[in-house]
């Protein structure tokens, strides 16, 4: 007869199911309370970090000195949450395990970021005012930018490799309280990289592009957004700054009525011709057309040595959005009948100019005057770290460029944001590109709007990326009555007045062949040519007022169907919206 009791190895394996499942309850609970803690900690990581930044451009270094412990404590606990051998074990779970991964190595990154970048570049404060980076009104103090140089690069080395780490997580399908947190401390390492970045390129280039050995000559040059170009807009006027000891004059001013058109057009790349004819290297309001800008500043700088005789150290490219930035710092400043605010600037620019006030030459007057007082007032600025967190606002938004004749100063530029040159793809993802250039000959594009929209994924067995460009004419029905001829180009280059003429062209990742091409389901005139490596297709767009259109490009093949791909487009009025949307498949 039976006592009624389990044997003796039944109820051990009860036992041990019971333990482990104990113990799984246990472990589970475990890293659920670990993992809450650790969001809880990054968020602060990302909280504190953006205190620190804003305490440094109000120039409250004390402050930020104050701030960055807290940082510090934030991301080490965030590090040791997700550490532990329990929770490394839950790495190995099918479909649940990336996610714990995921906020180990952001956990790790955030650490590495506080301690062995951020955490460094606060202590180089003692040396120079990050706040101000040694600017006191037009001059810049270039004495100490030596000494933090080596600091600043082994922060930005640090900082380059996290974001590099960073990028590659995938929080696509991760739980969205992770994904939400792994996102919002990825964009801390990225703005910290960028702005560490940003301060070691300047201490390495202002020494000698600020004439700390000997004087230098600058063209800067004003584009109008209200007329689209590949970089931003229409050249509209020039000046010459000249630098001294870090000293910063402006010595001349022109028009481009001081440059004819040349009958025999300077050497333009194979692309560019392709694209725009000879034009940009004819006309020089046309030059901005070209998307590299390496080729713009070296084709400027000869322009003005021609006129002048005198060459020149470099070029630098600024739109009209910039005059915002900086009046939102100086404040008003007045030129001719006008006095403009941050608020009123633009419309004066891009469109009261041309409206109320008769004949060319007088229109590129007052865009002159205009600059110049801008520029007069933003030298004459008592708030540098207002001025410096402006013109960084402008940097990030591709609204300043500069360009070198000097080619050890070229190649730093070239490798970043500033130089404008064509994005190089690599293991932070490809890059897409959408420019715009009017081909109306007004200022229409102060009605015009874009959207972009990019979709990855695979097609047919071919990685593949889309882009999706849409753009609109938002001018008055009556804008042919309603708007002078200097803003509807009056029929100069067979356009009707009110309707807009617009080159939009589009380039794939580096490596990646074109594919379907779409306008609203119709044939459309394009060309097709390179960029480099990039396949690049131009549709000629012509547009009535109320009228929109919709293009469509595929790229397939290598470089396509990344999930890092980034968008790089002309700098506008207002900037397009861009957005990621589903891949769909013809």
């Amino acid at each position: 007869m039976s006592d009624g009791r389990l044997p003796v190895q039944r109820r051990w394996i009860r036992w041990l199911i019971g333990a482990v499942a104990v113990f799984l309850l246990l472990a589970i609970g475990w890293v659920l309370t670990r993992g809450v803690s650790a969001v809880s900690e990054l968020q602060s990581v990302a909280r504190a970090t953006s205190q620190m930044r804003t305490s440094i451009a109000d120039g409250e270094l004390e402050r930020a000195a104050l701030v960055a412990p807290r940082i510090a404590q934030h991301a080490a606990t965030a590090h040791d949450l997700t550490s532990d051998p329990i929770w490394r074990g839950f790495e190995f779970i099918p479909w649940l395990g990336s996610d714990f991964t995921a906020m180990r190595e952001i956990a790790e990154i955030a650490d590495s970021t506080v301690s062995d970048a951020l955490a460094p570049v606060l202590e180089i404060s003692s040396e120079i005012d990050l706040a101000t980076f040694g600017l006191a009104g037009s001059k810049v103090n270039l004495a100490p930018l030596a000494d933090i140089q080596a600091p600043l690069a082994a922060a930005e080395a640090t900082l380059s490799a996290a974001e590099m780490r960073a990028q590659q997580i995938d929080t696509d399908a991760m739980i969205t309280p992770l994904a939400d947190a792994v996102r919002e401390m990825r964009d801390v390492v990225t703005e910290a990289a960028t702005l560490v970045g940003a301060y070691h390129g300047a201490s390495v280039l202002l020494p000698t592009m600020f004439g700390g050995e000997g004087p230098r000559n600058y063209v800067l040059v004003m584009q109008n957004n209200a007329e689209l170009r590949s970089n931003g807009g229409v050249v509209d006027s020039l000046a010459l700054l000249h630098v001294e000891r870090g000293a910063i004059t402006i010595s001349q001013w022109a028009s481009t009525r001081d440059f004819p058109s040349l009958e025999t057009p300077l050497p333009l790349s194979d692309s560019t011709v392709a694209l725009f004819e000879d034009r940009p290297g004819r006309v020089l309001q046309d030059v901005t057309s070209i998307p590299d800008f390496a080729e713009v500043g070296a084709i400027l700088a000869l322009r003005w040595q021609q006129r002048s005789g005198q060459s020149v150290d470099g070029v630098i490219a600024i739109d009209a959005v910039v005059a915002q930035h900086l009046i939102d710092v100086t404040g008003d400043v007045s030129f001719g009948a006008f006095t403009a605010d941050a608020d009123s600037i633009l419309s004066i620019l891009l469109s009261e100019i041309y409206t109320s006030i008769p004949g060319d030459d007088q229109q590129d007057d007052a865009f002159r005057q205009a600059s110049n007082a801008v520029l007069s007032a933003a030298l004459g600025a008592t708030e540098p770290q207002n001025l410096i967190g402006a013109l960084a606002a402008a940097a990030e938004e591709h609204r300043i460029r500069v360009w070198s004749a000097h080619p050890d100063e070229q190649d730093l530029l070239a490798a970043s944001s500033l130089g404008g040159t064509l994005p190089v793809d690599g293991e932070r993802g490809p890059y897409i590109g959408v420019l715009f250039n009017d081909a109306t000959g007004g200022k229409m594009d102060v009605y015009t709007a874009a959207s972009i929209s990019t979709a990855v994924g695979v097609c047919q067995g071919e990685p593949t990326t889309q882009v999706r460009v849409t753009w609109t004419n938002h001018a008055p029905m009556d804008a042919a009555d309603a708007l002078p001829e200097s803003v509807t180009g009056g029929g100069l280059f067979g356009v009707d007045p009110g309707d807009v003429r617009t080159l939009i062209a589009v380039y794939g990742p580096e490596g990646a062949t074109l594919g379907r091409l779409d306008r609203d389901s119709e044939d459309d005139g394009l060309q097709t040519t390179k960029l480099g490596t990039r396949d690049v297709v131009q549709h000629d767009v012509l547009l009535a007022p109320g009228e929109s259109t919709t293009i469509t490009v595929s790229f397939t093949g290598p470089g396509a169907g990344d999930r890092l791909t980034r968008v790089r487009h002309t700098p506008m009025i207002d900037t397009p919206e861009t957005t990621r949307v589903d891949l769909s498949c013809p």
